[in-house]
């Protein structure tokens, strides 16, 4: 394969940008893992205990950009206990220590401590960009550490973390010789801020793009910061609450008109239904709205903005939208590609979004491709038909919240329902199952879903066969996860190789016993195998006939973690 000078391939490879595509070139000849080995500079890893820093470090000398995830995907739905690992610092210790010119680190549902923030800050010199999604243990103390310190820093992008307010002037750390913010973004974040340190940033920054802002950003504020930054493309807005008669109010509109480049739009928070025609103007060139926290907007108002918008391809929106709301986006957004429906109210008995509000938006908007649907009933027929007007679906995530709730108006199982989504979405990558199903959903998973990269699974299925058609059937599956389905021992060890090409498996309330997992591991001593008790009453040693309440599986290249808690053992 030695055609070209190394330094041609080098240059060639640095036009493929996706991870698998590299992994791939890496494994073509000796050759081309040399050259991919020294030439990449990205790198993701989707656990953090499935390699050690060291061994990353050895493979990529060049790296300057690493993504890396710590829990389980079901930590977002509280079945991960909170002291259950996922820590970053002996990550950015060892990259400390060694040559890695580390640019940008992206963190998801990992613990971040001040320390190992002030240290990432002090290590790197020319450190860029930060990104911590669904992130905890840190304050703003290690925020402030990263202002201080990151003088080149162009993106802090804080999201869904669990942050700590020590102080409020964190923001006044950035020194005066910043002027790189691209993204900064603290929505997050629920203290108060120090609004002149935040003025004067944004003023000296030109090339912010995106700026999002927490509630404690009154709407005169925001308005200021507009007219520094016109050129903005994605806006998070802080409390958008005034009198829509006030001067502040008349300077808003004239600001915003100054924003001809805004395309995503967020926050309302806290929000003054009255003052949201001031928006209408950037409405007809949004791509993106994200109205999920949104709680004060509803009826007429929020329908009003949605008919404004008329090239969205992305909305993020709570179910008080109603099924006529999603008429008015169904027939206003045609070029829509992603929807999500947010539950206001998990607990509440109102019926916000049913199946036909699902139905008239895959009538309305043919092009869409991913969603994401809380509501409290569906039909199997209103499935069908989505899946008929909308077979381009990637991702797929329907979330009935009343468990085992069947079809509401034959009170049959949603098998045939979600058939039709798998037979009719032939690049199915990711599925979540919801209301009364049977094992011949599973079938129909496995016959016909065969790009399906992640399968999450809750209170459905009768019997082994269920997780066994998947297993057999699903030859690209990386993620499965299950939760309180009559799964057991037998489907667990069927095929143990198949985990082999997977990157874990989740398994809580299950039927899955000590024994049937000490099988596993013992048959499959690169995977590990967690055990989680958080009732810390489970006498591991003893009766390998005991239910294991939570398990964890996952490929690993390094051995067991040696920072396991209490309540977890590692077989």
């Amino acid at each position: 394969m030695n055609y070209f000078l190394d330094e041609v391939l080098e240059h060639v490879f640095d036009f493929i940008t996706s991870n698998r595509d590299r992994n791939s070139v890496s494994l073509v000849c000796k050759s081309w893992y040399k050259i991919e080995r020294y030439s990449r500079q990205r790198v993701f890893i989707g656990n953090c205990y499935s390699i050690s820093p060291e061994r990353l470090i050895n493979r990529f000398p060049g790296l300057k950009s690493l993504t890396l995830k710590g829990k389980p995907h079901f930590a977002d739905f509280n079945l991960v206990p909170d002291d259950w690992g996922g820590f970053v610092c002996p990550w950015i210790e060892a990259l400390a220590k060694s040559r890695i010119g580390l640019e940008e680190l992206r963190l998801k549902r990992m613990v971040v401590s001040d320390e190992s923030l002030g240290l990432l800050s002090k290590s790197f010199v020319n450190f860029k960009s930060l990104v911590l999604v669904s992130c905890e243990g840190f304050t703003t103390d290690g925020l402030a550490s990263i202002a201080a310190n990151c003088r080149f820093l162009r993106e802090l992008d804080l999201q869904e973390n669990e942050v700590d307010d020590h102080r409020g002037h964190w923001l006044s750390c950035f020194p005066e010789s910043c002027t790189s913010l691209v993204s900064l973004n603290f929505a997050c974040l629920k203290g108060e801020i120090n609004l002149g340190a935040l003025e004067r940033l944004v003023a000296r920054s030109p090339n912010l793009k995106s700026l999002k802002l927490n509630p404690a950003v009154p709407l005169d504020i925001l308005q200021k910061l507009l007219m520094r930054a016109p050129q903005l493309v994605d806006l998070g807005t802080g409390s958008y609450v005034h009198d829509p008669s006030s001067e502040v109010y008349n300077k808003l509109k004239s600001a915003i008109q100054r924003c001809k480049s805004i395309r995503s739009l967020s926050g309302f928070l806290e929000v003054a239904p009255r003052c949201m025609s001031a928006i209408y103007p950037i409405c007809g060139n949004l791509t993106f709205l994200n109205l999920s926290y949104a709680q004060g907007l509803h009826g007429n108002k929020l329908t009003k903005l949605i008919q404004h918008c008329r090239k969205l391809q992305r909305l993020w929106i709570l179910d008080c939208i109603g099924d006529k709301g999603l008429g008015v986006v169904a027939s206003s957004c045609k070029e829509l590609q992603e929807l999500r429906v947010f539950p206001s109210d998990l607990f509440g008995a109102n019926y916000a979004v049913t199946e036909e509000g699902l139905v008239l938006i895959s009538a309305g908007c043919p092009k869409l491709n991913s969603l994401l649907y809380f509501c409290r009933q569906m039909t199997n027929a209103a499935l069908i038909t989505v899946a008929k007007n909308c077979p381009n679906f990637i991702r797929f995530r329907l979330c009935i919240i009343e468990p085992k709730k069947p079809d509401s108006v034959t009170n049959q199982p949603f098998d045939e329902g979600f058939g039709a989504i798998v037979q009719s979405c032939k690049g199915l990558k990711r599925l979540s199952l919801s209301g009364l199903l049977t094992d011949q959903v599973f079938l129909y998973i496995g016959m016909y879903a065969e790009q399906l990269e992640m399968l999450s699974i809750a209170f459905a299925g009768d019997s082994d066969k269920g997780m066994l058609y998947v297993l057999n059937g699903c030859k690209k599956l990386r993620k499965l996860e299950i939760r309180d389905s009559p799964f057991g021992n037998a489907a667990l060890l069927e095929d143990v190789g198949k985990y082999e090409t997977m990157r874990s498996l989740w398994m809580s309330s299950c039927k899955v016993t000590l024994g049937g997992c000490k099988t596993l591991a013992e048959k499959m001593p690169s995977l590990s195998v967690e055990i989680i008790d958080e009732s810390e009453q489970m006498e591991f040693s003893l009766d390998d006939r005991q239910k294991v309440d939570k398990m964890y599986l996952y490929r690993t290249l390094v051995g067991h973690r040696k920072d396991a808690p209490a309540f977890v053992w590692i077989l």
